[in-house]
């Protein structure tokens, strides 16, 4: 097996996930990257133009094809910027995303999408060194290029404020010994024709989580250590490595306990635990009318509009359900996809929520700090706008403390899970049954094509977002009714 710079990567982090790459890659499970992978595509592509009027190597299946467009364009130059750069050294691979040719020497810029520098960056960026110098190129710096979520934007993109270059020279340089040793090492690990008995560690989850894990802990009980939510990994497989992994092994130790009562309610099916008094309190808290609020965002690491920053949530879409005299109404905004939809809806969100409402959110902190951006780029909208955040309460209280907890939902307070558990069999709250959007992820990315569809298609998916964002409020206000039916406040909306 020939190495690459990811598969060397892969091989840092467990050599076994390599293994396993190469022998039963049916075994992978789906850990949701793409969105990840589009982002780092589009911020190096975004990168490139630090370096103007670079060559870029066409990525082709033919390997040699590629070294050979490199080679003749190093040749072809005394001084050039070559992206996507090719090398072999050894069946060792790597594509530099940006080489720089200065007469006879080269520097290195490796992009990430990241904010920060991990050390397996660093690695990558040594193995890069490690294969360029092994072919005799005088390579005298190498960089990490990173984003800074300092920079604001105004006016046309500055790549230079949008972008950190970070000089990890000296450390390639000092670990060349260990990519050699490492080398060597993943290439002998990789002979052994039966699957590896390498148990799992706390690196099944650092600098990633494994695609191999589901696979590498098939033989594990059905509920066990790992299965604990909230507890934190490292808590987990100090547990794991003394042999205390299923639920029954667990039942006995002191640990935290919201733990215990996810352990206690799996393996005894307790009844519902209801603490109707602390549940009371909270909805005394609640006046009508009352609002029911729910945003869609996205992110973009290279920030597309005025004022904004990398990463920052971009509000484009809200449902609002509202109850007044005990009737139910619904309002909702979906921006076109067209430019920034910023202003837009935070006109209409002052519109659709008056003054001195309650409004109810789950887990607020993600509206109020969508509320005080809009404050903050609207100045003219901001008294009404933080005048809604002042009056936010979070619907997810009485599940975070435990004042409504039932098995099935395994130790968690999220709303994917609180829903089901109280609405086993209620369709009309299933997420499964809605078309082609289901969660954020798959809003966001329908909403980012949304106005590049014929009008059909725009119509068809626009209908789909709106649908998908009514049911998160929905599934507040019947959320909201039972907490009121099981603490006997319950009022029947018309």
């Amino acid at each position: 097996m020939s190495l690459s710079k990811s598969k060397y990567c892969n091989g840092l982090q467990c050599k076994k996930m390599l293994w396993l790459y190469k022998n039963m890659p049916e075994e992978i499970s789906e850990l949701g990257n793409q969105r990840v992978m589009e982002q780092g595509n589009l911020v190096h592509e975004v990168a490139k133009y630090l370096f103007p009027g670079g060559i870029n190597i066409p990525y082709s299946e033919n390997l040699n094809e590629m070294l050979d467009n490199t080679s003749n364009t190093i040749e072809s130059y005394k001084n050039v910027v070559i992206t996507e750069a090719s090398f072999n050294y050894d069946n060792n691979f790597c594509s530099v995303d940006i080489l720089v040719k200065k007469g006879d020497e080269y520097e290195i810029y490796e992009v990430k999408s990241s904010t920060t520098i991990k050390d397996i960056y660093k690695d990558d960026a040594a193995y890069q060194y490690y294969v360029l110098s092994n072919l005799g190129l005088n390579v005298t710096k190498v960089s990490i290029v990173h984003i800074n979520t300092e920079y604001v934007r105004h006016g046309d993109l500055d790549l230079n404020e949008l972008f950190i270059k970070e000089d990890v020279t000296e450390y390639v340089k000092k670990v060349q010994n260990e990519v050699k040793n490492n080398i060597k090492s993943i290439n002998e690990y990789l002979k052994q024709e039966s699957i590896p008995k390498d148990d799992i560690d706390l690196n099944c989850f650092d600098p990633y989580l494994c695609p191999f894990f589901d696979y590498c802990t098939k033989d594990l009980p059905r509920n066990n250590v790992f299965s604990i939510a909230g507890m934190p990994v490292k808590n987990k497989m100090g547990y794991y490595k003394k042999g205390i992994i299923s639920f029954e092994d667990l039942e006995n130790q002191r640990i935290n306990k919201n733990y215990k009562q996810q352990i206690e309610y799996e393996l005894y099916d307790k009844n519902d635990y209801i603490d109707e008094e602390e549940i009371k309190k909270f909805l005394q808290e609640l006046t009508e009318p009352l609002y029911f609020l729910d945003f869609e965002t996205f992110q973009m690491p290279i920030p597309l509009y005025e004022g904004t920053s990398p990463y920052k949530q971009i509000p484009f879409q809200y449902s609002l359900h509202y109850i007044i005299d005990n009737k139910l109404f619904h309002k909702e905004f979906l921006a076109n996809g067209k430019g920034d939809p910023r202003r837009d809806l935070a006109e209409r969100l002052v519109q659709d929520i008056p003054r001195d409402t309650c409004v109810l959110a789950y887990n607020m902190s993600f509206e109020k700090t969508v509320i005080q951006s809009l404050a903050r780029s609207f100045p003219d909208l901001s008294e009404h706008l933080l005048n809604i955040h002042d009056n936010i309460k979070d619907l997810m209280i009485p599940f975070r403390k435990r004042y409504y907890y039932t098995r099935d939902m395994q130790g968690s307070y999220s709303i994917k899970y609180v829903l089901p558990a109280l609405f086993p069999n209620e369709e009309s709250l299933n997420y499964h049954n809605l078309e082609l959007i289901h969660n954020g992820v798959e809003a966001m990315d329908n909403y980012a094509k949304l106005a590049s569809l014929d009008e059909k298609e725009y119509e068809w998916t626009r209908e789909r977002l709106l649908r998908y964002c009514e049911l998160d409020t929905f599934a507040m206000v019947k959320i909201y009714e039972k907490l009121q039916e099981v603490t006997n406040l319950k009022r029947v909306l018309k």
